[in-house]
């Protein structure tokens, strides 16, 4: 069984941008291929996310956990490519930070409002 998260997004194309040159997705495609709405599908080592801007495909906002290594050095690569921390209040929005639940974490939002939840388990 796969379980695929879907994104809502108001703007396919910048929303495509983001996930593949900041985040390391790779974009399968995308139906129709212009205009809107639009429903695309992007994989990431073997994993798929649906981004969608139809109307009954959910509401921004949605969070998705994403289970990684080396959070923080994947962290400064996304940095290094244009991330702009988000949500000054947050300090998981601003680099990885260690919870107290043993795990080590970051948070991303997209173009959206939606969060990635990037975790790295001891």
């Amino acid at each position: 069984m796969n379980i695929i998260p879907m994104m809502k997004c108001a703007n396919m194309e910048e929303s495509i941008l983001f996930y593949t040159h900041v985040l390391d997705f790779e974009w399968v495609g995308t139906w129709p291929e212009t205009g809107a709405p639009s429903f695309s599908v992007l994989q990431r080592e073997g994993a798929e996310l649906h981004l969608s801007s139809h109307s009954g495909d959910g509401v921004t906002g949605a969070v998705v956990s994403i289970i990684a290594e080396d959070i923080d050095m994947l962290f400064l690569k996304y940095i290094g490519r244009g991330l702009k921390p988000g949500n000054k209040n947050s300090p998981v929005h601003q680099s990885p930070v260690s919870q107290t639940w043993g795990t080590r974490e970051f948070y991303v939002d997209d173009p959206n409002g939606n969060t990635l939840r990037f975790i790295q388990r001891s």
